[in-house]
């Protein structure tokens, strides 16, 4: 698939799920990149601003199967990844598979769950396969997992270790919807639109899972100068240096910010990428994965101003198309 049909068929898609999540088209593109470069999407918003309904959306217009999991604080890791039940008839034991196995998960309110539920997908998460009682099973290709989390909300939470943060190849912030935008979802619910029936509003299915891994398999083709290579290094390091940080990003910071600028680039129509891919991209790529130091919080610093920051200071390359 060449990168002028991607990217046609990345448009495709979003905007035929924006016509459910209205006003958040940018969330669906920065999934998209996600879902396109092979990471999963930590989603961040309050309740009530289409963090499901994104998910729900997503996986029908690109044909892949979904599963849900409500993450509680008495969810058990068997609960997210199966395990072996005692069969009568055959008089074995018969590995039934948990909710993990399907093409997109979404981890509702992943921060309800204790860290030993929340473990349980890292294996998922980072390998594609789950282990049972010694036995590792491969999980469907694709795999992934958008995950939602209330940021306000502190009482019967687990904050997300650095090792599952990490996991994440973007972090997602979905802000309140613009008066006019508000004003269209009710219209879109006066005309009897309801997030449970999205077969009644007549969401098209624009990809095949065989297109998804073609687009996925092409983004190889998109040239990626040294230059660019040495603006991802410099950033990257930059977030291990900066004074208001105490822990940067890792190695698979650098991949990941290199990933979903070439997903940018070729949903761009362009087999190259351009210092702004990677620009763009930095912040939803790095705001997870970088720790601030107690001083800069408490002056009112945000990982976004610190990234801010960084970008500004980075020195720009000169590429030729």
């Amino acid at each position: 698939m060449n990168v002028e049909r991607l990217s046609e068929r990345f448009h495709r898609v979003v905007d035929e799920v924006s016509r459910v999540l209205v006003g958040q088209r940018p969330v669906v593109e920065h999934a998209l990149y996600a879902v396109l470069a092979g990471g999963h999407v930590l989603v961040e918003g309050v309740p009530g601003l289409g963090k499901t309904l994104l998910v729900r959306s997503l996986s029908h217009v690109v044909g892949a199967t979904f599963k849900r999991i409500q993450f509680t604080p008495d969810l058990m890791p068997s609960d997210v990844t199966g395990g072996n039940i005692y069969n009568q008839k055959e008089g074995d034991f018969v590995f039934v598979p948990g909710p993990v196995f399907t093409q997109l998960l979404l981890a509702d309110e992943i921060n309800r769950a204790p860290a030993k539920t929340q473990s349980a997908l890292l294996e998922a998460m980072q390998d594609r396969s789950v282990t049972a009682d010694g036995v590792t099973r491969a999980l469907p290709n694709p795999f992934l997992v958008i995950a939602t989390q209330n940021p306000i909300e502190s009482q019967g939470t687990y904050p997300l270790p650095e090792a599952q943060l990490d996991r994440f190849l973007l972090k997602v912030d979905v802000q309140h919807p613009s008066r006019d935008v508000e004003k269209r979802v009710l219209q879109n619910y006066v005309a009897g639109f309801h997030p449970s029936e999205l077969e009644k509003v007549g969401l098209e299915r624009v990809l095949s899972v065989e297109e998804l891994l073609e687009m996925q398999s092409a983004l190889t083709g998109v040239r990626v100068d040294d230059a660019i290579l040495d603006y991802v290094t410099d950033i990257i390091a930059r977030t291990r240096l900066h004074r208001s940080v105490y822990l940067g990003a890792s190695p698979r910071g650098s991949i990941g910010l290199l990933t979903t600028a070439r997903a940018r680039a070729a949903t761009d129509g362009r087999d190259y990428v351009v210092p702004d891919d990677v620009k763009f991209l930095a912040p939803a790529v790095l705001r997870h994965r970088i720790v601030l130091h107690p001083d800069a919080e408490l002056e009112g610093m945000s990982t976004d101003d610190c990234i801010e920051s960084i970008l500004r200071e980075a020195t720009v390359p000169k590429t030729a198309a």
